[in-house]
């Protein structure tokens, strides 16, 4: 007798509140450090395929952009991982109904977040390139570079936040499949769209949106087939009202937390383009590096979240403080590898970018990657423990934190500019990270101090 096909089950959320915190975040974290990075291959390989192909305008071009484009990609990042952090403590709580909301009003919250943000991008894109004094040999390139990439600010959106859902379910597998294969098609329309059908820096764009949508498209679809979760209907809607307000709770402050290094990096990059194409060029390929470093953290962050979150949810704090502890070394670990991969091959990064740099070019590139690359530590603290604090619902002292990042980082590169010239502009970031992990990590030391106590006085009381 031939059996029929069983109907496979979906799949239920990854539990991190049991098993090896420190093998257990690692596991989770390694997918999610490797989709970021293949998030980050979009732009570099725009860069690595411009520079070899148009030339070091062209480059410059797209990097006197990037930090606009980046700093929509790490506001959308937070923004969606601050739902992420909503869903992950509904599932460490196990409440079925709740993560069901939690999912229908993230999905509605990114629609209306997507329409305002591409609108307003779009509109502003001539104005801020003005603002951020856009030399005029590369302006006209530069604004169709980043017009193309905002208008597709959509398929950043959709990516993710589907795949921020995954995440706080446990699964940061799915996402980084999805990823590499988008990847590897941005690179193939890349040369397709410059070399063949000659779109210049507009093709480079265009390769990036299309291939993201694509990945976003491919999560959502195995996210539908592997979690019920995720299948949602009139009914989750209910309560929508509350369900979205605690979710911009969250994920409006950790936008604005992981997008305030880019704000600063604003005033950074218009000092820069004052100084001329040589400078944004060697600016351009060392920021593209650093950007490696800064993704690989908060990947780290984003697995810290989630794990911090299920736990949190699970009243487990023994385990959010072996976890924080585990996730620290596998950070810095990783941080002082980058550090010493970076400056031993900063020459060699340059030439990835720009084929002939000048040794004008190559000094600038030098100086910025000797400046911020010995910090990195400080990037993995900061973010570490801002992300801890901020996944048991502490959303103040976060902010003030990126309060105290972003007046730092814009203070140093006014003022120490002036003194200093380019240097002040390469020791911003560093000092800016130290100032805030002054607060962050004194705040999170205090809050699992008294979480325990709290915990022992529940127990006294129960014992009487």
């Amino acid at each position: 007798m031939i059996r029929g096909k069983e109907k496979k089950e979906p799949k239920k959320a990854r539990d991190l509140t049991e098993g090896s915190p420190f093998f257990g975040l690692l596991a989770f974290a390694l997918p999610v450090i490797g989709g970021n990075l293949f998030q980050l291959f979009y732009t570099l390989a725009d860069s690595v395929i411009v520079g070899q192909t148009l030339g070091a305008n062209a480059l410059a071009a797209v990097g006197s952009t990037s930090i606009i484009v980046y700093f929509v990609l790490c506001f959308i990042q937070g923004f969606t991982n601050g739902f992420g952090i909503c869903l992950g403590q509904r599932c460490g709580a196990k409440d079925q109904a709740g993560m069901r909301k939690s999912v229908a009003a993230s999905a509605a919250l990114c629609v209306v977040f997507t329409v305002l943000v591409t609108a307003v991008c779009c509109l502003l894109a001539h104005p801020i390139l003005g603002w951020m004094r856009t030399p005029g040999d590369i302006y006209q390139d530069a604004y169709d570079y980043m017009f193309v990439v905002l208008l597709g600010t959509g398929a950043t959106v959709f990516y993710n936040m589907i795949s921020n859902m995954l995440r706080a379910l446990g699964d940061s597998r799915t996402p980084l499949y999805f990823l590499i294969a988008s990847s590897l098609l941005n690179v193939a329309l890349d040369v397709v769209f410059i070399v063949p059908l000659g779109m210049g820096v507009a093709g480079a764009a265009w390769a990036t949106v299309l291939s993201q949508l694509l990945s976003a498209m491919g999560c959502l679809w195995a996210g539908l087939r592997k979690y019920e979760v995720l299948r949602i209907g009139a009914g989750d809607f209910s309560g929508f009202g509350r369900t979205a307000a605690s979710h911009l709770r969250v994920g409006f402050p950790m936008a604005f937390q992981m997008s305030v290094m880019c704000i600063g990096q604003l005033a950074m990059q218009a000092a820069v383009n004052a100084l001329g194409s040589a400078a944004v060029a060697g600016y351009t390929a060392a920021t593209k590096a650093d950007q490696v470093s800064v993704l690989v953290n908060n990947a780290m962050g984003m697995a810290i979240s989630g794990y911090v979150a299920q736990n949190y949810g699970a009243g487990k704090q023994e385990r959010i403080r072996q976890g924080v502890r585990a996730c620290l070394i596998q950070t810095e670990t990783l941080n002082v590898l980058m550090c010493v991969g970076i400056l031993l091959l900063r020459r060699q990064i340059v030439a990835l970018f720009v084929t002939g740099a000048s040794e004008e070019i190559i000094a600038y590139s030098n100086g910025y990657l000797n400046g911020v690359a010995p910090f990195y530590v400080l990037l993995g603290l900061l973010l570490t423990y801002r992300t801890a604090v901020q996944s048991m619902q502490n959303t103040a002292a976060p902010f003030a934190a990126c309060m105290i990042e972003l007046v730092m980082r814009i203070g140093s590169t006014v003022l120490l500019t002036r003194a200093f010239g380019y240097f002040g502009v390469c020791i911003a970031s560093p000092l800016a990270w130290a100032g805030a992990c002054c607060l962050l990590i004194p705040v999170y030391y205090r809050m699992m101090r008294a979480q325990g106590t709290q915990r022992t006085q529940t127990a006294d009381v129960l014992r009487i």
